[in-house]
């Protein structure tokens, strides 16, 4: 199972609250569309104590109602809510990945936070400069190596 990061919808969490029946939520962040598959709110966050599962350290991914409506509440940590996700067949991911259907790069806290705007481009970038250096670590990268 995965979520698009990238792609908000033009539903806030005030308007979902309402339609699902939970107490009024006065947050205006909108919903992203996690992908074409339906199914529970998914909720991506930081807040350890409603976790499901963790996906990378200090992320946590969470679909259970009560927590869904806690981690919304809570007005310090970031989260984002997505309806819908993308889901594939056993082994199918992985047989995609093998004869190169996917680009695939490690996520970061900074980037699954992002401006949903600018995100396909840094994510690309940096997936261009892995490819192309791969024995240089992250940090000794030019941002642009066509300036070398």
């Amino acid at each position: 199972m995965g979520v698009v990061l990238n792609r908000s919808s033009d539903k806030t969490i005030h308007e979902v609250w309402e339609m699902v029946g939970n107490d009024p939520c006065e947050r205006d962040d909108l919903i992203y569309i996690g992908g074409p598959v339906p199914g529970p709110l998914v909720a991506v966050h930081t807040l350890e104590p409603f976790s499901e599962q963790e996906v990378l350290p200090g992320l946590h991914v969470s679909t259970h109602r009560d927590a869904l409506d806690q981690i919304v509440r809570n007005m310090q940590q970031p989260f984002r809510i997505f309806s819908g996700h993308a889901g594939w067949g056993e082994g199918q991911l992985d047989g995609e990945l093998e004869v190169g259907g996917w680009l695939s790069s490690k996520a970061t806290l900074e980037e699954v936070f992002s401006d949903d705007d600018t995100l396909w481009e840094k994510v690309t970038q940096r997936i261009g400069l892995e490819i192309m250096l791969p024995d240089i670590p992250p940090t000794q990268r030019p941002d642009d190596p066509s300036m070398n």
